[in-house]
């Protein structure tokens, strides 16, 4: 049956087994792949369900302007849904996007302004307040952050996907960015078989890993539930760019460079079962990374103590 628009296509996105990464016999590796969401990521989800319950409720109509502070693919995101459903949309980035990013947005139609000097998200979130408050009548702030329709939307559609396709998850693994899939997917894990374990991707204090985010800045985003949390794992962007690498090298696979760093924690977790099955969530594909030169660069072997501040369940 075709799709009435372009946003009937959100959701539904393929389990694959990873076999080549599988440690051992009884243990298999699954990848939850968001990049097949139609702008290549698993941002569509929550932009699609915020916007929704937003018209519903009378938050947003066709005056208000769409505010958010993005770096990159919640923004691209809400830009398709915004065009799709005839809104303006502002994106508030910070300077350390990919160049990428920002021709996406505008190529659907989105405005965008830079909060100069920003080089985290944190950043781009105040300068989008100080907006929002300063003429709230004008502009209509989603706030993935703190926005509990972002886990909402994973609870309903991400979380039961992958147990229509996968009855037994032992492990779930995804990064934290917003920490709405952690949450929202982990809740309905959870509920179905407390014996579930939640794995959180966090990138190591000072280091960019695109799409995860420390923490330790000091901004703990509001939709978080850590007590879903089993367990957090510390990966640096080498090891990251490593796996992405190998991902694509072994089950020709191209996701985004966050991917790796969950990968990577995936396949750790994998070797301390005996027997079942993980599930890593990989957030988007590789398309938005190409003017990093990733996959044209050789970073070497990445070894496992490099796996740094471990946390386990």
């Amino acid at each position: 049956m075709p799709f009435a628009s372009i946003l009937d296509a959100v959701g539904n996105t393929p389990l694959v087994r990873l076999a080549r990464f599988s440690p051992k016999s009884g243990v298999e590796i699954y990848a939850k792949l968001e990049g097949q969401n139609p702008t290549g990521s698993v941002k569509d989800r929550i932009a699609l369900y915020m916007i929704g319950v937003a018209e519903e409720s009378g938050d947003l109509s066709s005056d208000k302007t769409i505010l958010e502070p993005t770096s990159g693919n919640t923004g691209i995101s809400l830009a398709m849904v915004a065009r799709a459903k005839g809104y303006r949309l502002l994106c508030v980035l910070p300077d350390i996007v990919t160049p990428e990013r920002e021709q996406l947005l505008r190529a659907f139609g989105a405005e965008v302004i830079y909060a100069s000097g920003a080089q985290s998200t944190n950043d781009a979130i105040f300068k989008a307040q100080q907006m929002a408050g300063a003429e709230p009548d004008k502009y209509f702030m989603p706030y993935q952050y703190g926005n509990e329709n972002n886990p909402r939307a994973h609870y309903e559609t991400t979380g039961p996907e992958i147990l229509r396709d996968l009855p037994q998850v032992d492990v779930f693994v995804a990064g934290l960015g917003t920490g709405g899939t952690l949450t929202g997917v982990g809740r309905y894990l959870k509920e179905q078989s407390p014996e579930t374990k939640v794995i959180a991707a966090v990138p190591h204090p000072g280091d960019l890993v695109q799409g995860l985010r420390d923490l330790g800045e000091g901004f703990i985003p509001p939709v978080l539930d850590e007590s879903v949390l089993d367990g957090r794992v510390v990966v640096d962007s080498l090891s990251s760019f490593a796996m992405v690498k190998e991902l694509m090298e072994k089950e020709a696979i191209f996701a985004g460079i966050s991917s790796g760093a969950v990968l990577k924690v995936a396949v750790r977790a994998a070797q301390r079962l005996e027997s079942g099955n993980v599930v890593a969530l990989l957030a988007d594909g590789g398309w938005k990374y190409l003017s990093t030169g990733l996959w044209s660069k050789d970073y070497g072997e990445v070894k496992e103590e490099e796996l740094q501040g471990t946390v386990w369940w």
